[in-house]
Order: structure tokens, then sequence, then C-alpha cells
């Protein structure tokens, strides 16, 4: 029986990077006179394909974007990324888990200098067994790939692993690769369908690591081969 892990997405999830980057976005929109919707930004949250901002701003303005306004943008980005910190239980949980001797990894459909940049910032590279990132081979989300390959890195069973994700690309993802799926949703995704998720939380302070990890143990234990079976104690009656 393969060991348990922890996987977590990154934007929106470890860190509220959704509502400082759809801001900028849409100051920048409005500037070009075009309105840039909250729906129309949810519908590709948690993944990089199929929406360009940039490219779509110009296509419905007719202007280029210059470098200066790419410049501005950025510092905006930054500027409202100062503001915000990580999400409410993430410290707890990745502490439970060195507590607990649970390998820890992140499974991010952005960029990866993008995603080691915010965990140098906030001291959180160490906390992290391995970081996979779309690109080289793994698709990005909801392709299964990022969980698949994390997993596969950290040497865990998927299938007794948790994964915590904030959107419905994600969710399909980290479910498709067979982990035991908690979505935290936050603002600009707590609307959106989330039932693929085998919990819901308003934020992973109403539930410790143990009981998404025994609650993955006990699925996975329903689902196995019938036969004889070793079964760590555990709080949770299965």
């Amino acid at each position: 029986m393969g060991r348990p892990g922890l996987v977590l997405d990154f934007d929106g999830t470890i860190l509220e990077t959704e509502e400082p980057q759809y801001r900028a976005w849409a100051e920048l929109w409005d500037e070009y006179g075009q309105e840039l919707s909250v729906d129309e930004w949810q519908r590709h949250i948690g993944t990089v394909d199929g929406f360009d901002p940039e490219a779509e701003l110009e296509r419905r303005s007719g202007r280029r974007i210059d470098g200066r306004r790419h410049d501005e943008l950025r510092r905006r980005r930054a500027e409202l990324q100062a503001l915000t910190g990580l999400r409410a239980g993430i410290e707890e949980w990745l502490g439970e888990a060195r507590e607990m001797g649970l390998p820890v990894g992140i499974a991010s459909s952005s960029p990866r200098p993008w995603v080691e940049s915010h965990l140098d910032r906030l001291g959180l590279a160490s906390r992290f067994d391995c970081v996979v990132c779309a690109g080289s081979g793994v698709r990005s989300k909801p392709a299964p790939d990022s969980y698949r390959t994390a997993c596969a890195r950290m040497d865990t069973d998927p299938r007794r692993s948790v994964a915590v994700e904030d959107s419905p690309h994600g969710i399909r993802a980290a479910a498709s690769a067979g982990l035991y799926v908690v979505a935290v949703p936050h603002g600009l995704t707590r609307a959106l369908d989330l039932s693929a998720a085998d919990v819901a939380l308003d934020s992973l302070d109403e539930m410790r690591l143990f009981e998404a990890v025994e609650l993955a143990r006990c699925r996975h234990d329903r689902s196995a081969p019938s036969g004889p079976s070793i079964r760590p104690a555990g709080p949770l009656n299965c």
C-alpha cells in the first residue's frame, strides 16, 4: 500500500492571486474602453488554455498594448498582490503535514517562475518536496498530468492522497488523477460548480489535515478489492 501525500494548487489556493490578477487586467481593459466581466474571467480560472486577456483586449479594442502598459500592469498586479497573504489554514496544514511526515507538493497550471518567485518571497520554498507546473509535457488543468506527476515524484499513492483546489478545472484534474479533493473556493470561484470535489470548505481552518487523509484512506479502502488488509488506526469510523 503506497503512502499518502498532500498536493496543493497554487493560485487562489495557497495564495490569493486570482483577485489581484483579475482587478489589474480589468482596470487595463477599462482604460481601453472594454469590460472584462467576472463571468468571463471565472470560466478560465485554474487553466492556462483558452483565454489570453491581452490578445482578447487587442482584438476587441483594435489597439495594440504597448510596453509601457505592460510595465504598469505588472506594477499594479504586484501592488495588489502585496496586500494579500497565505489563505487561512495553509500554514497549519503545512505544519501538520510535517508532523505527520507527509510529503507535500504543488500542482499548478501557472509558469514555474511565477510560482517559485512567490514561494521564495513568502519563505515557503523549503516546505514543498516538489513543484509541478504546466509545460514540458505536463498538460494544464483540467488534464490530470500535474497531479499524477507530483504524486509520482513524491512516491505517493494518488488514491490515498489529498488535493486542495479552488476551481472547477483544478478539481477535475485532481479527481481524474484519483486524489481525495478538498475544495476551498474564494470570492471569484465560490459560486462556480465545485460538485466534483469530495468536500467543500470555506477555508482549511474547518478541517484538520489528518481528517482529510483519513477520509481519503476510508474511500480507498471501500473501493479496494475484498481480502485481508491492515488498516492503520484512525479517529474516523469508515
